[in-house]
Formats: C-alpha cells, structure tokens, sequence
C-alpha cells in the first residue's frame, strides 16, 4: 500500500514536470521573440531628442598678443534656462489685482497684462524669458491660475557687444547673420534617438545613441579690443556726430580678426523688437563704399613693384590733371610743385597717385587690384559677405584708371581694404581673414590656421612703402596718428559719397589706415566714419586711431622703438 503511494506521487511528478518544461520550451524556444520584445517594450523607452546648441566664447590675447593661445574665456553665446509665464484667465480671482501683482516683478506694464487677459478664457502666455528669481517671486504671491513651464534658449551674455560678429539664433532656432549664421551647421544639435532602459542593472539610466550636442567655438576676438572699439565709435557718435562708422583691428601676419565694431549697434537678446532691419547689417562686410585716399599707397605699392618709381621718385604738381575733357584736382585744390612720391602720400596729392598709376600698363595695373582682393570677396567667415568686381573700371577708360589711383571710381568694403592693406605690413603675402580660432566637441579641438592667398608685392616693396607711410605720420597729414615711442604706418582718407549723376556736395567718407610698430607690425586698424560733421578724416578718424593703437601697445605691453 505505502509503495503504491510514494509510486503514484513520483508518476504525478513526472507528469507535472513534463507540463512544465513542454510550457517553458513553448514560450522560451517556439515564442521567445515574441516575448522578448514585450519584455523590451517594458524595460526600454525610446523617443527623438535633439542635442544642445554649441556656445560661443573668446579668450582674450592681453598674454598672446593677439595669436592663438590661451587667456580669460569670455562666453558670448551660452543656451539658458527661462521659464514662460502663462495664466488660466478663468481661474483669475481679480484681474486688476493680478495684473497690478504681476507687473511689479516683471518688465510689463499693468495695461499690456491687461491687455493680455481680458476678453479671454483658457491659456494665456503672459511673458516669456523669466528668470529663475522672477519665478519665485511670482510663486510667492500666491495668485491662482498661474503656470510655468520650462525652455532652453540662447542668451548672450554680452548684450549689445559684437553683435554684428555674433548673430542670433532666430524663431525657428536657426543662426542668423554673423557667426550664428555662418557656423550653423557646426553650431546646431543633432537630432537622434534616446534609449531610456529600466531593469536591475540600468534602474533609471538614459543611453543617447550619439553625442548629439553641437560644437562650441571659439572666435579670435579680444574682448577688451572689441568693447575699446565700439566705445570709440560711441563717443565719434558724441563728438563729431557721425551716421555710422566701422573699425577692424587685425593680426598682418595671421588674418586673424581681434575686434569688428559697428556702429549703430543692436542688442542680441532683444533682435525681435528692432523695426530697422538695415541695423543688421554688418557694414564691415556687408557695406561696399569709394574709400578715396587711403588707396594711394596700394598705388605706389603696383607702380614701385613694377619697378616705375621709388620713394624719391620726383615730378611736378600743377594743382589739376586735365585727362580728355575732364580735369583732376587735389582735395584742396592746391598747388604743391615738385614733390617726391614720399611727399605725395604726406600731402596726399591726388595728381601725384595719377602720375604714378599712369606709369604702369592698364592690364598690369588692373591685374594688380586683383591680386590686392580688391575685386573679389575676402570669403571671411561672416554670412552675406559682399563685393564690388568694379566692372567700369575694368573697361580700362583712362579717366576711370586715373581716378581709381586715389580711390575714386573704385568700391570695396572695409574688410576687403584692411585686407589689402595688411599686405604691406606683411612683407608682400596678402593673408585671408577669419574670425574662427578653433571648434571644440568634447575632448576634440580643430584648430584653424593661417590661410596665405598670394605674394602680391615683393618684401622690398613692401618695406619701401612701409616706410613712406611712417614717413606719412611722423611729417605729413597723418601726424595725429603718431604714438611717441613708436613708428607707426599709416595714410588718412577724405572720400566723397556717389549719388546718382556724381557726387553729394555735403557727405564724406573719412578713414585711417595704419599698421605698427613698423619694424614688425602686430596689428592693423582701419578706422572708417560715415559723414562726420568735420571736414577731414585729420581731425576725425586719425584721432581714434591713436587712440586705439595707444590702448593695444599698453594691453600687449609692447616696448617702445625709441625713448622719448
């Protein structure tokens, strides 16, 4: 009897073991995927994310004067946390209250909440952008129906400051204008999918499928030159009432841009509220302009490279130039008699440019203002970056030749002269410029180097003219450029403003163009104003040349040439 029973107990085991394992290999062998992806759909979430946008900083040169290096990292362009301020107008207890309430913590008048309650039901957005002490502050009142919700958006922290260089990231969290334009694509977060596990071993983990956060860059502006500029053209804007007006600071050697400022100025934080939309434009790139005679030296540069004069090239000026029917005068229409070249660029005589000029082959002479990039874009890494191909002058038209000497008949922009220029005080190599140092992703950084267009200008050359522009500012016009301790290089230019059938009788365009210290110049200023309210660039823009090339030498601690 007890065997029958402990036999009858193993064959029910048997039976239930076979059960057992026929389910298991059912559900584990013939339906395993079927599980497994109700099991992955229990522990894995996945949805579509997109990376952070990448910031913008700068590291100032007071160390490096103005190479790559390291320095004081400023950011310009950083994504920050705001929060949006809503209401459920028909939980508001008393609207005149809430609004009162409301606009005693944020910059919103009572009237404009108001405005933005009354009549309505539902949701609301009252204002967007507030800060996290905003916040509380609001929390703290109390008042019923209010809502928040959080947002990541650009903020830059410099305001005002480059804004032009800089850009902004518009609605659609594209970059637009300037470097936010430009670099948009290295700038921009990725779109990607994010995996979120759950399980024993991964309780609250999130895996991405890639780093999808945009890379950071860093530009090649100093902070301190930049603001020292833009400070300028604010008091240009005081003193001698101009409409507008540019300064570039840049490294002859590198290409490197150390300060674009434009004035007038916008703030990047409140674009949306500008109603000018030529306020963005960024006249050093953007704005083609006749830069009258701060082309001459380029001038002498062609016609001593071709071997057609020197420095102390002799001819006699009559005071005018008669060239078919047309007659060229000098800007003060004065009469200098026998001068040398030297001499020409210190008076800056417009018949002694021509005199030269006509030295030189037409095609040659042309050839040459292409080689300078005077005719062609720069390809600065700055959205919508314009040029003139000149095309008038370049149907070889005497007078058109003659006039393009001293920088008539001639356009170009800023960045394109300053470019140009810097040829000289780079021994001959005329050298790309770019605001771009380098772009960081992670650990990752790709530095940008130097980019050498063309040895337009021989060494010789350069140095000869080098030294007929210091000459320029030690005795001639440009002496209000001069730094004691310091030979500086440099030319003045009082340009008119075309209009339709010639020239307005009560503009002008004035500019210093300058590099030092001559014996191995470390920076490039170009200083241009639009119609100040005084009649030569002597007393407008050479001032604030000085000023700026004192501030660079002090900052970089340059030593001087000579004791004083």
């Amino acid at each position: 009897m007890k065997n029958w029973r402990i036999k009858l107990i193993f064959i029910l085991f048997f039976i239930f073991a076979f059960i057992i394992s026929g389910r298991l290999f059912f559900l584990q062998i013939i339906n395993y995927k079927f599980y497994q992806s109700q099991a992955l759909g229990q522990q894995a979430g996945f949805s579509e994310v997109v990376g952070k946008r990448g910031q913008i900083f700068i590291q100032n040169s007071q160390e490096s004067k103005g190479r790559s290096g390291s320095g004081e990292i400023k950011s310009f362009a950083i994504n920050k946390n705001f929060w949006i301020l809503s209401v459920v107008v028909d939980e508001i207890e008393n609207k005149d209250n809430f609004a009162d309430s409301i606009s005693s913590i944020i910059p919103e008048s009572k009237n404009d909440i108001l405005n933005k309650i009354d009549g309505k039901n539902g949701y609301t957005v009252i204002k967007k952008n507030i800060s996290d002490l905003e916040k509380n502050q609001i929390e703290n009142l109390n008042l019923k129906g209010l809502r928040f919700e959080s947002v990541t958006t650009r903020y830059y922290t410099q305001g005002d400051l480059a804004s032009h260089v800089i850009g902004f990231v518009n609605g659609n969290s594209v970059g637009q204008y300037g470097i936010e334009g430009y670099y948009n694509d290295i700038l921009s977060g990725k779109s990607g999918i994010k995996e979120k596990k759950t399980g024993l071993d991964s309780i609250g983990i999130e895996y991405d499928a890639q780093n999808l956060n945009g890379s950071d860059v860093y530009l090649t502006l100093d902070y301190n030159i930049q603001f020292q500029a833009e400070s300028l053209l604010k008091e240009a804007k005081k003193n001698i009432d101009i409409d507008s007006g540019q300064i570039i600071v840049m490294k002859p050697d590198s290409g490197r841009i150390l300060a674009m400022a434009n004035y007038p100025t916008f703030d990047l934080n409140e674009y949306s509220k500008e109603t000018n939309m030529e306020v963005f434009q960024n006249s050093c790139v953007q704005k083609i302009f006749e830069h009258g005679s701060v082309q001459k030296p380029i001038t002498m540069a062609i016609a001593i490279n071709e071997g057609k004069i020197n420095p102390d090239t002799t001819y006699t000026d009559l005071g005018f130039l008669k060239i078919g029917p047309a007659t060229i005068y000098n800007y003060d229409r004065k009469k200098y008699g026998l001068q040398t070249m030297t001499g020409v660029l210190e008076k800056s005589i417009n018949t002694g440019a021509v005199f030269a000029e006509e030295l030189v082959d037409d095609k040659v002479y042309l050839e040459y203002l292409d080689k300078f990039g005077l005719n062609k874009k720069t390809n600065i890494d700055l959205q919508g970056e314009s040029y003139s191909e000149n095309n008038i002058l370049k149907q070889g038209r005497q007078i058109n030749l003659a006039t393009s000497s001293f920088g008539q008949g001639i356009e170009m922009t800023p960045i394109q002269l300053i470019t140009a220029f810097s040829s000289i005080a780079n021994g001959g190599k005329i050298i790309k410029p770019h605001l771009l140092d380098k772009v960081v992703n992670g650990s990752n950084e790709d530095i940008n180097n130097s980019v050498v267009y063309d040895q337009v200008i021989t060494q010789q050359t350069a140095l000869q003219v080098s030294k007929m522009l210091t000459s320029v500012v030690d005795n001639g016009f440009g002496k209000g450029a001069k730094v004691p301790g310091y030979y500086f290089a440099g030319k003045t230019g009082t340009a008119q403003v075309p209009i339709k059938g010639g020239y307005d009788a009560n503009k002008t365009i004035q500019s210093f163009i300058g590099f030092g210290p001559v014996s191995d110049p470390q920076f490039v200023i170009l200083v241009k104003l639009d119609n100040p309210k005084v009649p030569v660039s002597s007393i407008s823009a050479t001032p604030i040349f000085k000023k700026l090339a004192e501030y660079i030498i002090n900052y970089w601690q340059i030593p001087p040439d000579y004791t004083k």
